[in-house]
């Protein structure tokens, strides 16, 4: 592969994916419902990732805007923490996951370690160029796309009829509530915050932020980046999460070397085989037709619907 191709957002993909880059002990967990609950069950939280339909009355601030609609910018942090600014499509799940880890006060393993040790004093510009020009990283971000027989979509420039996703990261750096996105032009303060504190104030900051869409807009996805479950049911001896941890870790494994294949070939086999049988016992025609009709009483179904 060549270049940045997209990735799901997935705790298992994200998971596994700081695995490969050495980062030991820490996991994601998607979170279903914006309730600080939800994160205060969780081991230590480092931050969250947010992916959400990129509409540009709703994101936190527009090109030429003095002012973010929630927080504040925080020039002197762009200097002080990591932040880097996306400069390349497809990126910016990893951007986001690498801008919760690098301003962690934890092991982030041999090759983040020498990046960020590369980058430091850098301006968020360069910053980001450096990550997008790192093979390391790039090469172990690819292994995580899905698949494709069709187009890449990543060799074709995006028109104003695509759907475009976003991700962004949210963390705790300095007793600070940080929004760290790419394609801001600096690091978004939401104000003093403890990491006691971050689950709260982290829902307050999401609930305004989905309130600016459209009602009936749903396409948000939330992953809060945490301890390794399995850390904290060992100490507490709980062998019942241990072993729905080791399960869940195996079917991410599974999940993630499906989507490393291409299953396009193995289905047109598949079909020719059923076809050849059918002609072969005389069902056929009547399996064609089977089919017709109902896929005309599908249809038939919905213009009724529409109709009502």
């Amino acid at each position: 592969m060549s270049g940045w191709q997209t990735i799901e957002s997935d705790a298992g993909v994200f998971t596994h994916l700081i695995e490969e880059l050495g980062v030991p002990d820490i996991q994601f967990e998607e979170i279903h419902t914006l309730d600080a609950d939800a994160l205060k069950a969780l081991p230590q939280v480092y931050g969250v990732v947010f992916l959400f339909h990129y509409n540009q009355s709703a994101t936190s601030n527009t090109e030429n805007s003095s002012t973010p609609k929630d927080g504040d910018w925080d020039y002197q942090a762009a200097e002080d923490i990591f932040f880097a600014n996306q400069t390349i499509q497809n990126a910016c799940g990893t951007q986001a996951i690498l801008s919760i880890l690098l301003n962690q006060d934890i092991n982030i393993g041999p090759t983040l370690a020498a990046f960020k040790e590369f980058t430091t004093g850098f301006p968020s510009e360069l910053k980001g160029e450096s990550l997008s020009n790192s093979e390391q990283i790039r090469e172990v971000h690819n292994t995580f796309a899905k698949s494709s027989p069709f187009v890449d979509e990543s060799t074709r420039p995006a028109t104003s009829d695509d759907d475009a996703f976003h991700f962004v990261a949210y963390t705790v750096v300095n007793n600070k509530l940080y929004e760290l996105d790419g394609l801001q032009r600096a690091p978004i303060s939401h104000g003093a915050c403890t990491k006691d504190e971050f689950p709260e104030k982290i829902i307050s900051v999401l609930q305004k932020r989905i309130a600016r869409y459209p009602d009936g807009e749903i396409r948000f996805n939330l992953l809060a980046v945490t301890q390794d479950k399995r850390i904290r049911a060992r100490e507490l001896g709980d062998e019942e999460t241990l072993e729905a941890e080791n399960k869940k870790r195996e079917e991410w494994k599974f999940e993630n070397e499906l989507r490393k294949h291409n299953f396009v070939g193995f289905t047109i086999e598949l079909l020719r085989g059923v076809v050849k049988d059918k002609i072969k016992t005389g069902e056929y025609d009547a399996w064609v037709k089977d089919a017709t009709d109902k896929a005309q009483a599908r249809i038939a179904e919905q213009q009724q619907k529409r109709r009502e």
